[in-house]
């Protein structure tokens, strides 16, 4: 059997399980075309795989990413007879440190907003207002880019500040309740003047350009580094990548954990609702932002301190 054909069928096979396997998809697939998609699976050599995983440049997580995909897909051509064995190496390199997300302060957030007005040097395709409103839903709301931009007319209900979310990571969907500020600011977006080509329908995507089209991710994120540069917002930890779109998911969760700290709230119980709110598939991936900012941990500290002091007095 030919490696695209049986790359094809295992993807299929992923998908018969339940998984968007988008990722991995895209990994085999460019596997296939890096080894030559007529080239046999069983005449697939080890170091033409090493050459894949290796890429160009130092080991990153990249590496071991490509390499789980392979090995899922290799454990089900050994289980299907197509190979004998793996071609993979048994020599696992170590992974790099992993990945810290950016969290934005509220007056960084303050100049994100700022800088949308004053970015473009030119008419671009997307209008500031729609940079800044859905800055402010990403963080008011912690979406991801791609729940946003899925976003259709019909799944926000501004009467019951309520967003639908479909069939988003893991084929699930959720509602998700926003506050007033938040709900007024898109209420002032749907409100804005019409684009010379309007899309009509409740099936019409909230988010558009200028002429009426829906917005494609990498223009959006290409738009935010701009916003970003424009507001002074620089990594100065020596990480590998500057603050992104998607930290801002990650500075709604952990600023809305520091606030329940603050407000002495029992945090360990209301962080299955996080959870939900966000769209987890596992409490554990909610969990990790609990040590994620000093600022964090600081108020954490200053929790179980109280707690403690309260305890031994009980037991005095």
């Amino acid at each position: 059997m030919t490696l695209h054909r049986l790359i094809e069928q295992y993807i299929g096979y992923r998908h018969s399980l339940g998984e968007r396997c988008h990722t991995n998809g895209s990994i085999l697939r460019s596997f296939g075309r890096a080894i030559g998609a007529r080239t046999a699976v069983k005449d697939v050599r080890a170091d033409q795989v090493d050459a894949f995983l290796a890429g160009v440049g130092p080991i990153t997580s990249t590496w071991h990413v490509k390499h789980g995909a392979l090995r899922g897909f290799y454990i089900y051509a050994v289980s299907r007879g197509h190979v004998v064995a793996s071609p993979l190496t048994t020599v696992i390199p170590k992974r790099p440190p992993n990945f810290v997300p950016y969290i934005y302060s509220r007056d960084e957030l303050r100049r994100l907003l700022l800088a949308t007005d004053v970015y473009q040097h030119n008419r671009s395709c997307v209008e500031p207002t729609t940079v800044r409103t859905m800055i402010l839903l990403l963080y008011g709301a912690g979406l991801r880019l791609r729940e946003a931009l899925a976003l259709a007319r019909s799944d926000v209900d501004l009467d019951a500040r309520l967003l639908t979310i479909r069939q988003t990571k893991f084929y699930k969907s959720r509602f998700v309740p926003v506050g007033p500020q938040l709900c007024a600011a898109l209420a002032c977006y749907a409100r804005r003047p019409q684009s010379r080509v309007p899309v009509v329908g409740d099936g019409a995507a909230f988010f558009t350009t200028r002429a009426g089209a829906t917005m494609k991710r990498d223009t959006v994120e290409d738009i935010f580094q701009r916003v970003r540069e424009c507001a002074g917002i620089i990594r100065s930890d020596g990480a590998r990548y500057q603050p992104r779109l998607h930290d801002l998911r990650h500075s709604f969760a952990v600023h809305r954990l520091t606030s329940w700290y603050r407000q002495g709230l029992d945090v360990q119980r209301l962080l299955p609702q996080l959870s939900v709110y966000l769209g987890h598939a596992r409490l554990d991936a909610t969990s990790v932002y609990l040590s994620m900012t000093p600022e964090l941990l600081d108020e954490a500290s200053k929790r179980f301190e109280r707690y403690a002091k309260v305890e031994g007095v009980r037991h005095a």
